[in-house]
């Protein structure tokens, strides 16, 4: 089995239209600056936030002005004295609170690849979601909690999205009640750690081709949460299985993981579901647990009511499907496997974060 530095290595000699496509710079441009501080919404952190970005103005304000906002800006926010970026795709400009999306990307890639591959900017935005795609450092995420020589701060990206998620919040009139996070591969691993760790920060998160870390990097769920786990069967990166024993990666070392039936069980369990059942569909086999009650302490009355009716965690095992985003048009690098067109994985886990697939 390939190890993911040689898979990530074949990468760069991806078709030329793609290669492109990473290296263009990002349409669109932030305007404004938000001077307010950002902070740690946690309190755990040592670090501060400020940011400078999309439909901000001096203090935090929105800016006001007779242009139409830009479909796609990049936005920057200082947290822990480091500059962190971010794509943001808005949906028509209304007043009302906005659902948010935070979509992190894989190890190597960014949020122009992301984007590229997911589309999650066009079929959110239609449905009036923000979709933010954030920068991660040396393109990767902190997904577990062990410290190495790269990422001797394994709670720097947690604290990172969470300024991102309240800079939005503040700023874009992102809904705090619908907040959900999705991520592909290492940074499915992200959107599992938030949503283990930060269950109250969440209304639900998707992960596609990502575990939770176990072993001395382990994540575990801390609360009732809907999660959506979507995995190829034969994944020959990071296999259904799990990874107890990862190779060793003279660059950045790879983090044990679970397999993705235990992920998704792991965050059941946390939510006290009963036994799960499950059923074949065209193209992939479905396990649904369902939740006692996915509102966090101190919801409204209409989100609890909700939660209870609808909350669920589920594993999608995709047939025929890689390391790869089902339902993508993009060609994955060699040695991926193959993209599965049975399912769009786009629509369905906005379908599920949204409750309508749930």
């Amino acid at each position: 089995m390939p190890s993911s530095r040689d898979l990530a290595s074949r990468a760069r000699r991806w078709p030329a239209a793609l290669a492109l496509a990473l290296l263009l710079p990002l349409a669109g441009c932030a305007t404004g600056a938000d001077s307010g501080p950002g902070g740690d919404p946690s309190g755990t952190g040592t670090g501060s936030a400020t940011a400078t970005g999309p439909g901000t103005g001096p203090g935090g304000g929105t800016a006001t002005g007779t242009a139409a906002p830009a479909p796609e800006v990049r936005g920057q926010l200082r947290a822990d004295d480091r500059t962190r970026r971010y794509l943001l795709h808005r949906p028509a400009d209304t007043d009302d609170p906005k659902p948010l999306l935070v979509a992190f990307h894989g190890r190597g890639a960014d949020a122009a690849e992301l984007r590229e591959k997911s589309r999650l900017e066009r079929a959110a935005t239609a449905r009036g979601m923000l979709v933010a795609f954030p920068e991660g450092l040396d393109h990767g995420w902190g997904a577990g909690t062990r410290a190495t020589k790269q990422r001797p701060d394994p709670g720097l990206d947690v604290r990172f999205t969470e300024a991102l998620i309240k800079h939005l919040v503040r700023t874009e009139h992102a809904d705090p009640e619908r907040v959900y996070a999705t991520g592909f591969s290492n940074g499915g691993s992200m959107a599992l750690r938030m949503a283990a760790e930060r269950p109250d920060l969440l209304a639900g998160a998707v992960s596609v081709s990502g575990q939770l870390p176990a072993g001395d990097a382990a994540v575990k769920p801390t609360g009732p949460l809907p999660v959506m786990v979507v995995y190829g069967a034969d994944d020959p990166v990071r296999p259904l299985a799990g990874w107890p024993s990862p190779p060793p990666d003279p660059e950045e070392p790879i983090l044990p993981s679970l397999s993705a039936r235990d992920t998704a069980a792991a965050f059941a369990a946390a939510g006290g579901a009963g036994k799960p059942v499950a059923r074949e569909e065209k193209g992939y086999d479905r396990t649904v647990w369902r939740l006692k009650d996915a509102a966090p302490e101190g919801s409204t009355a209409a989100a609890t009511e909700a939660a209870a009716g609808a909350a669920t965690v589920q594993l999608l095992v995709v047939h025929d499907a890689g390391h790869t985003w089902p339902g993508s048009t993009v060609p994955p690098p060699d040695g991926f496997g193959p993209v599965s067109k049975a399912l769009d994985a786009t629509g369905t886990l906005l379908d599920f974060l949204t409750g309508s697939g749930r």
